[in-house]
């Protein structure tokens, strides 16, 4: 039978339905000769009957072997066979009685096949030609003094004309559809390929573990990071060295592997199959990437520093060479705060530095909001008894927070000195409150009543050395942030009310 050619005219698609059409004849063409007797066909002019379906037979077999289609081309080929089956059907349905010995039915099934495999309006043509050769036939039977029911007849020639439509219809959407599916599919191998350079690139190592704890997936740096031990099929948990992780529940560990430390992050169950994904990571790379990170930051910290020490120094040392030669006392007087407010923004320079450094150092203890607050308002205002009542708490006595004590007394330091610095002075000015979080977090909220922190600042405001005050260093809000996110906690600024509104949120305390 016909087969696929590599031509390019030829479709694979219509060259498999074509295989089937060309078996559906080739099945008939045999049946009518070997059977037709039998099924009582043929009993107008058996020896014409004969004959035809063996010439039948004979030409299904010489237009379905595959040179047929080569030289005459598929359009031609399947307009060929189509004049051939209506003819030989024709004849048969003849010689065996007219319409009603059923042959007709046989037209509309290759009919249906023509218009799977065919082109254009070719279907029509088809559909036409059937109509006029079993018009023709009625015609001649009629003339000849038999019988013939032309309503009937018409019918027939009408579901002629609308098998093929139909058929040609659904060729046209199969067609579509395969196109449509061809193009996804090369979508799907470009994504695919892209998906796999990218995990093949990545640093850290995949591992797609079956539902029974078998590796069935990795990426080169997996191999890299686990040994050459990794392979399909191998269990994982067999060569770590704390087997018993239930990888099928997300969590995160950390795996001592020789001299190497892993950290494992399983995400659990990815699909119905119950595959789980995991990531492993090389923590000693993490460090190192975070170490060059803390370098590059000092080195810059380093740089500014030195930029704004040399402004107050180079202050103090104008003012003592003055103070050595001026004799009037109010002058050296005004030269004497001078170089006391340069070096005091000096020192505070440097306790702000030394600040920054003890950030690694965090110690997180249960602390009671409202009793640290309240004993380090004690201390924050010990030189001005006035200046207590500018400060108004509303703390609930059980509001707790995980925070190291040193970090958290330098940074309400920082926040509650801005505050002061811009409020307006009255009593209970300033207010700070608190309130409990979703999934387990503690905010602290320090308002005060000046003009508020302008939008367009809001996002240089923790950037360091950056102030709008002139003896501000830049650095409060700055070593702030720094010491909050050592403790796991975030220094957020939220819409003035309308002064400045700043919330701490960390851990609740057990």
């Amino acid at each position: 039978m016909l087969q696929p050619t590599p031509d390019t005219s030829f479709d694979a698609a219509r060259w498999a339905a074509m295989r089937y059409f060309n078996l559906f004849r080739l099945i008939i063409a045999a049946a009518f000769l070997t059977a037709g007797r039998m099924l009582e066909l043929g009993q107008q002019a058996p020896t014409l009957f004969i004959a035809v379906a063996g010439a039948y037979l004979l030409a299904v077999l010489l237009l379905g072997f595959p040179d047929a289609g080569r030289r005459l081309g598929l359009a031609r080929l399947v307009t060929l066979q189509v004049l051939v089956d209506v003819t030989a059907l024709t004849i048969l349905m003849w010689s065996s009685g007219g319409y009603r010995s059923g042959i007709p039915l046989l037209m509309l099934v290759v009919l249906a096949g023509a218009g799977l495999v065919a082109e254009g309006r070719m279907v029509l043509f088809y559909a036409a030609l059937a109509t006029v050769a079993v018009l023709a036939e009625s015609a001649v039977r009629l003339i000849s003094g038999g019988s013939t029911d032309f309503f009937s007849v018409g019918l027939l020639c009408i579901g002629f004309f609308t098998v093929a439509t139909v058929a040609r219809l659904l060729a046209l959407r199969a067609k579509a559809n395969e196109r449509l599916a061809v193009e996804r599919g090369e979508d799907l191998q470009r994504q695919q390929a892209l998906n796999e350079q990218i995990i093949r690139d990545m640093p850290d190592g995949v591992v797609v573990l079956s539902a029974q704890g078998q590796v069935r997936l990795y990426n080169p740096r997996a191999t890299a990071l686990l040994g050459a031990w990794l392979a399909e099929g191998e269990p994982l948990s067999a060569h770590l060295p704390s087997p018993g992780f239930d990888f099928a529940d997300p969590h995160q560990c950390r795996v001592e592997l020789g001299s190497k430390t892993l950290q494992c992050k399983s995400m659990g169950t990815v699909n119905d199959a119950g595959d789980v994904l995991i990531y492993l990571e090389d923590l000693d790379r993490v460090q190192s990437q975070a170490q060059q990170i803390k370098l590059a930051a000092l080195g810059r910290l380093t740089a500014s520093i030195a930029h704004e020490i040399r402004n107050p120094l180079s202050a103090v040392t104008h003012a003592a060479e003055l103070l050595r030669e001026e004799k009037r006392s109010e002058m050296q007087v005004r030269l004497i705060r001078i170089i006391n407010d340069n070096s005091l923004r000096i020192e505070q320079l440097v306790r702000d530095v030394l600040a920054l450094g003890r950030r690694d150092q965090a110690l997180a203890e249960k602390l009671v909001l409202d009793t640290f607050v309240r004993d380090f308002l004690d201390e924050f205002t010990v030189h001005d008894v006035v200046e207590r009542g500018v400060f108004h708490v509303e703390l609930a006595a059980d509001l707790t927070i995980a925070f190291d004590r040193a970090h958290l007394h330098q940074i309400l330091w920082n926040l509650l000195g801005n505050a002061r610095r811009y409020c307006s002075g009255l009593p209970e000015s300033i207010r700070i409150g608190g309130q409990v979080l979703e999934q387990g977090r503690t905010a602290l909220l320090i308002v005060d009543d000046g003009p508020g922190i302008p939008v367009e600042a809001r996002s240089q405001a923790f950037e360091p050395f950056y102030t709008t005050h002139s003896k501000g260093t830049g650095l409060g809000l700055y070593i702030a942030r720094e010491l909050a996110e050592a403790n796991r906690a975030a220094i957020d600024i939220l819409e003035n009310q309308p002064g400045a509104q700043l919330r701490l949120t960390g851990r609740s305390a057990p």
